[in-house]
C-alpha cells in the first residue's frame, strides 16, 4: 500500500525546502505519494497541489486580515481532503499562522504531524511552545540553538542541519551562469517574494539605486524574481516608479546566482539574507511593513535583531534598515561602506564565515526524509 503524505509549504522558501525533502523521499521511499500546498518546485517533483504558494504568501496583520476569508477556505479545503484521503503523515513546513492551527486539527484526526523549520518562538510569542508540544509529534529545527528552546516540554526535537548550507554549497561548486549584467560593477536587489513586500520596499530600493548610480556611474543593477507572476508585479512597480537607475535588469529565477555574482546587495529581511551571506556577498538588510504591523512587531518581538545572520551571531554583522530608517539615502550610504575593499567589507565576510561554522555541515533534506521514513 502506498504511503500518503500531506505537505504544506505556504511560502516560496518553504516550497524550496520541501521540494528537497520530496527528492530525498523518492530515493528512500519511492512509493510515497505527496499532495498539499506548495509552489512550482513541489509541482515539478510531482506533488499534487491543492493551492499554489502565490495565493498563500501574505505577511503582516493587515495583509492577513485582508486574506482571512480566502485562507479559511483553503484551511477547510485541506481538512476536507484529509478526511477523504486519510494521509499517513503530514509534513508542515514553516508557515506557522496556518500550520500550527492545522497541526491541531490533524492531531485530533490521528494524523502524525512532522513540523520542519520551527516557528521563531525564541523571538516572540513563547506562549506557543506548550501548544506546539501538544500538537506536533516531531519537530525538525534548522538552527542549533533552537533545540534548547523546547527542553522540558516533552516534544521530540531534532536539529537536522540548515538546508541552505548544502543547497548553496551545490551552487558554489557549479560554474557561474551567464546573467544579463550591463557592467562589471554589479549590485543585486532582492525585494522579497511577496506582492505586499515588493510594493512597499522596491520603490525605495530603486531610489537608493538611483543615488548609488549618481555617485558610481559604471554600476548596474539586477532584480531576481521567483516566478513569472512575481516578475509581473516587479515590472509593474518599476514602471510606476519615477526614481530608478538606468542600468536595471529583471530576471525570473536564479536569485542565488544573482547573489553570487553581485559585488554587494540590498536584501529584504527573510531567508534571502542568510542565503546571501552563505554565498559570501556583502549586503544590507531592509524591511518595510504597514504602520500597524510595525507597531505590533515592536511590542511583541523580544530580540535585538531581525536579520538571521545577526540573530545567529548575536551581534550586528549586517546593517538593518527598518521602516522609517529604510530611506534611499541611508540604503545608499550603508551599501557604499561595504562595496569596496576595506575593514567593513572584510569584517562582514569574516562574520559570514562564522555563521557557516555555527550552522555546521549536516544535510537537512536527507535527515528529514530519513525521519519520515523511520517512523
Amino acid at each position: 500500500m502506498k504511503k500518503s503524505i500531506l505537505v504544506i509549504a505556504g511560502e516560496v522558501s518553504g516550497d524550496l525546502h520541501a521540494s528537497k525533502v520530496v527528492q530525498e523521499m523518492k530515493l528512500q521511499s519511492p512509493e510515497t505519494v505527496f499532495w498539499g500546498i506548495g509552489g512550482d518546485l513541489l509541482k515539478k517533483e510531482g506533488v499534487e497541489l491543492l493551492q499554489h504558494t502565490d495565493q498563500m504568501s501574505v505577511m503582516g496583520l493587515f495583509e492577513v486580515l485582508k486574506h482571512c476569508r480566502f485562507l479559511k477556505g483553503v484551511f477547510d479545503q485541506v481538512l476536507t481532503e484529509v478526511d477523504k484521503r486519510r494521509p499517513d503523515a503530514a509534513l508542515l513546513v514553516d508557515y506557522p499562522g496556518f500550520n500550527l492551527r492545522l497541526a491541531a486539527e490533524l492531531k485530533s484526526r490521528g494524523v502524525k504531524v512532522y513540523y520542519y523549520i520551527s516557528p521563531k518562538v525564541w523571538a516572540w510569542n513563547k506562549k506557543r511552545i506548550p501548544k506546539m508540544a501538544e500538537v506536533i509529534d516531531r519537530l525538525m529545527v534548522i538552527f542549533p540553538f533552537e533545540a534548547d528552546v523546547f527542553k522540558g516540554t516533552g516534544l521530540r526535537v531534532d536539529f537536522v542541519g540548515n538546508p541552505l548550507v548544502a543547497q548553496l554549497d551545490e551552487l558554489l561548486a557549479e560554474p557561474e551562469i551567464e546573467l544579463p549584467w550591463q557592467t562589471d560593477e554589479r549590485i543585486g536587489l532582492l525585494p522579497g517574494s511577496r506582492k505586499q513586500e515588493i510594493e512597499r520596499i522596491l520603490p525605495t530600493m530603486l531610489a537608493a539605486a538611483k543615488t548609488i548610480e549618481f555617485r558610481r556611474p559604471d554600476v548596474s543593477f539586477m532584480i531576481a524574481t521567483p516566478n513569472d507572476r512575481i516578475e509581473k508585479v516587479v515590472n509593474r512597480v518599476i514602471g510606476q516608479t519615477h526614481l530608478k537607475p538606468k542600468r536595471l535588469n529583471v530576471i525570473c529565477g536564479n536569485a542565488r546566482e544573482l547573489m553570487r555574482q553581485s559585488n554587494a546587495a540590498i536584501v529584504t529581511s527573510g531567508t534571502a539574507t542568510l542565503e546571501t551571506a552563505l554565498v559570501g556577498t556583502p549586503h544590507i538588510l531592509v524591511y518595510k511593513t504597514s504602520p500597524v504591523t510595525f507597531w505590533l512587531a515592536r511590542y511583541l518581538v523580544k530580540i535585538r535583531h531581525i536579520g538571521l545572520v545577526n540573530i545567529i551571531l548575536n551581534r550586528t554583522a549586517c546593517p538593518e534598515l527598518i521602516q522609517h530608517t529604510a530611506t534611499p539615502e541611508a540604503m545608499a550610504e550603508a551599501l557604499f561602506a561595504i562595496l569596496d575593499e576595506g575593514s567593513a567589507r572584510s569584517g562582514m565576510l569574516q562574520s559570514f564565515a562564522d555563521v557557516r561554522q555555527l550552522l555546521g555541515t549536516k544535510k537537512a533534506a536527507e535527515n528529514v526524509a530519513a525521519i519520515l521514513c523511520e517512523d
